[in-house]
């Protein structure tokens, strides 16, 4: 099926028929499920009727997901634990389609989010270069693609926004948002302690602690670690595995209400987030392989790599502070403060491409390019809001600033000599034991960014028809970016860039009832994606922002005495001015190790077309079913290459499968003593999709299957304390794939795995 909405949008009557035809297609509905652990043990939750309704603040007040004239998806804490999810990585196996996380390369310490098709971009670990969808938590923007796969603390719900936001969430959404919102304090004595073991050598451990309002102060603590061995060997003697991750990190959050019209919440979080790289496994071998990496390639996953070297774990830390104001100043009128620190330093050594590039040169020449990089990164922002409602219209006004300083430098040193014939190898002496300040530094930049927001939306329903919803809204953003790239190879040069944008992203939204459970809605929306530069060049030239308009179509219901649930949403998305990243290729004969890279725009445009069916039904009690599908369309590109001499190339769009569906089933069973048992399953498709606009090549399609038995709610004493039991699989299947892929005429193909079956045990106590 082939969904043409740039014709469709001129064609009402046309778009009508489209969703009249997509009506009886299945689609998944989020939050069918107890949304956290302790409703999820109650009794109450257990014998339910009716599917849960979800209150979430996409629009910056707390509004029913089905009563949300948006496309937004919602990850509650029920479905974190059901997945066995703890990270934003978790969600690469396609949990909801349409939403697509990678690492950047072969580093989990660095993530690549797209959203429909839209934001992401092949280099997400550039210190002048942002995201395209934002990522969120408690309100606050996380300005950069390192430290997104650190742990997940006590999370309420995760917010998956489609679509351009350039309104209310501002900065760098033009494929969407990610809302993070966690648990805050409530003020009474209660929590949960939990502990795991999974195999890989894998063990996990948890607390949740509310603590006993003191005064008007109420104060949480959350504790949580994860830590698991590599899935890839590296057969070098003391050195780590790969895809391996140690994952740690704690907050303390105090909420003092003096009054039923004030409050202030403030947080402090710090976070240890120590991995191993992806192992690029050698598929197909090239002509300049050597004899063991020829012999060692296969085309299915192996569990260690042929070569080995030296790897030490890329660690990144984060720290934050956050302090939320509210202030209610009148019965209709209510004013937020929202103000953040941050500060981030990841460290990324990465041998992950050992057994790939590993050229072989003759006897005694180096190779095992050890790809080092330093990013550090401090932020401030404040965001200011005003939220009101009349007896017809609700309304916001807001203003935004964020202030960033990032870094990076980079050093490719080869760690490993080649043996006569290629059939052996030892440490390079020149570079073993590893000396960063031996080393040459390849380059090394810095970036600056000043963004300033004005915004607005206002929500009129006329007392004449009070079943039509017109929203209006815009958004004035000022954006000042300045760079240095200060070192490229080797030597001190003093090349910068200096730029300034300003636009205006304006959003009209008509939304109409349909009786009383059942809505239609119309969208127009844009947004945009910073300019910058690219500190992998060797010019550091400046390249404009990427910009989005978006059209969309919608529906939602719920019927059957709230047993069933259906959305849909059409989408018509313009991408203009698309960055892209264009690369030299790799010549293993050159003895330069760095990589050298141009972002530029492109003179064309392409569009994103497509649709999202989300449905959920309880045909019995205590059962849910639920099915999401999304289907996308994305027209290549035909740019320039500024390495090829003026050469026209086609670039296919990147983490845009076409065809990408999540099944899950959750089902309670009662048992002894006040307890249950609870089953849950779900399977998650995806069509192949592209991840490099230098390296086109088209991943694998992919099946994986998560698992989770529990029993819950097992009394433990009279204050009322219970154990949960369960026992999870992620990949139940062990379904083997490849998410990224190489091509290289001397190199051949390589690609890395999905990860492979993990499993494990986990208790947890509430008290």
């Amino acid at each position: 099926m082939r969904l043409s909405l740039s014709r469709v949008a001129l064609r009402p009557q046309v778009l009508a028929l489209s969703i009249s035809a997509l009506l009886p297609s299945l689609a998944f509905a989020e939050a069918a499920v107890p949304a956290d652990a302790a409703a999820e043990a109650s009794a109450d939750a257990r014998d339910v009727v009716a599917l849960d309704q979800v209150v979430v603040t996409a629009q910056k007040r707390a509004t029913n997901l089905q009563e949300t004239p948006i496309s937004v998806s919602v990850i509650d804490a029920g479905m974190l634990k059901d997945r066995s999810a703890i990270s934003l990585a978790s969600f690469a196996d396609g949990s909801i389609p349409s939403l697509r996380i990678t690492p950047f390369a072969t580093r989990s310490s660095a993530l690549n989010i797209g959203i429909r098709g839209i934001g992401a971009s092949s280099d997400a670990n550039q210190p002048a270069r942002d995201a395209g969808v934002g990522v969120y938590v408690d309100g606050v923007f996380l300005g950069r693609s390192q430290g997104l796969g650190t742990m997940l603390y006590d999370v309420d719900r995760i917010e998956v926004l489609k679509g351009p936001q350039g309104t209310l969430f501002g900065r760098n959404t033009e494929g969407g948002a990610i809302s993070i919102v966690t648990k805050a304090p409530t003020g009474e004595f209660g929590g949960t302690v939990n502990a795991g073991v999974s195999n890989y050598s894998g063990y996990t451990s948890g607390l949740h602690l509310d603590l006993p309002k003191v005064g008007d102060v109420s104060v949480k603590i959350d504790a949580v670690q994860a830590k698991r061995g590599g899935t890839t060997d590296n057969p070098m003697r003391g050195e780590e595995d790969f895809n391996s991750y140690n994952k740690r990190g704690a907050r303390i959050s105090a909420l003092w209400q003096p009054s039923d019209t004030f409050s202030a919440l403030y947080a402090f979080d710090r976070s240890y987030d120590a991995t191993t790289p992806y192992h690029t496994q050698v598929l197909v071998p090239g002509p300049y392989l050597s004899p063991l990496q020829k012999a060692g390639a296969s085309e299915d996953r192996r569990e260690s790599s042929i070569l080995g070297g030296p790897q030490e774990e890329n660690i990144g830390r984060t720290s934050g502070h956050l302090l939320n104001l509210g202030w209610t100043l009148g019965e209709n009128l209510e004013f937020k403060s929202i103000s953040s620190y941050r500060e981030l330093e990841q460290g990324q050594f990465d041998m992950g491409l050992v057994d790939a590039i590993s050229a072989y040169g003759g006897a005694n020449t180096p190779f095992g390019r050890y790809s080092l990089a330093q990013v550090y990164q401090h932020q401030y922002s404040q965001e200011f809001q005003l939220i009101g409602n009349t007896s017809q219209v609700q309304y916001l006004v807001g203003a935004f600033y964020y202030h960033e300083t990032a870094g990076d430098n980079a050093q490719t040193p080869n760690m490993l000599l080649w043996g006569p014939g290629g059939n052996s190898y030892t440490l390079n002496p020149a570079t073993n034991p590893l000396n960063l300040a031996n080393v040459r530094i390849d380059r090394a930049s810095k970036a600056w960014t000043d963004s300033l927001g004005i915004f607005g939306q206002a929500t009129w329903t006329p007392a004449a028809l009070p079943d039509l919803h017109l929203t209006a809204g815009g958004r004035y953003t000022r954006d000042e970016k300045n760079g240095s790239l200060y070192t490229v190879n080797g030597a001190a040069t003093d090349l910068t860039f200096d730029d300034a944008w300003g636009r205006f992203d304006p959003m009209v939204n008509v939304a109409y009832d349909v009786g009383d459970n059942a809505m239609v809605y119309a969208k127009y929306s844009t947004g945009f994606k910073a300019g910058g530069a690219n500190s992998r060049s060797t010019t550091y030239t400046a390249f404009d922002p990427e910009e989005v308009t978006a059209y969309e179509l919608g529906f939602k219901s719920q019927f059957w005495d709230n047993r069933a649930r259906f959305n849909v949403a059409l989408f018509d998305s313009k991408i203009d001015h698309k960055q892209m990243d264009f690369t030299l290729p790799f010549d293993p004969n050159s003895g330069e190790t760095r990589t050298t890279m141009v972002t530029t725009n492109a003179k064309g445009s392409t569009t994103s077309r497509g649709a999202e069916l989300e449905f959920s039904i309880m045909p019995v009690d205590n059962l849910t079913v639920g099915f999401t599908h999304a289907y996308t369309e994305i027209d290549a590109l035909t740019t320039q290459d500024p390495f090829g001499a003026g050469v026209e190339v086609t670039v296919q769009p990147l983490l845009a499968p076409k065809h990408a569906s999540s099944l899950a089933l959750d089902y309670w069973v009662p048992f002894a003593n006040m307890s249950a048992l609870k089953f849950h399953l779900d399977g998650n498709w995806s069509d192949g999709f592209f991840t490099s606009e230098y390296d086109q090549m088209l991943t694998d399609s992919s099946f994986v299957v998560n698992a989770r038995v529990a029993l819950v709610d097992v009394p433990l004493n009279a204050d009322g304390a219970t154990l949960d039991v369960s026992l999870w699989a992620r990949n139940l299947l062990d379904e083997e794939h490849l998410f990224y892929k190489l091509n290289n005429a001397s190199l051949g193909q390589s690609g890395i795995f999905n990860d492979p079956r993990t499993y494990g045990l986990e208790l947890a106590v509430r008290f």
